[in-house]
């Protein structure tokens, strides 16, 4: 699941100002791929944002990308 990973790093890379501090794992079963982000305590503002719109976004564009994958993807950020 290469692609959703790399599509995630892409989106968060310019969002974040730590580039360099960005985890990203990715975890495959029955049930779907469970990507699991981790930032720099100072990103976690922007990347979850203000009422979770962010992060939900994020959701969403992966859940499309999953669509087009055939593969169900969930997105857990991690402090």
């Amino acid at each position: 699941m290469q692609a959703a990973v790399d599509f995630l790093k892409y989106i968060v890379e310019n969002l974040v100002v730590h580039t360099g501090d960005i985890v990203i794992e990715s975890k495959e079963d029955e049930l779907g791929v469970l990507l699991t982000l981790r930032v720099h305590k100072e990103d976690m503002g922007v990347v979850i944002g203000k009422g979770w719109n962010t992060i939900n976004a994020l959701r969403s564009l992966l859940r499309i990308l999953g669509m087009k994958l055939d593969k169900r993807i969930n997105l857990k950020v991690e402090d």
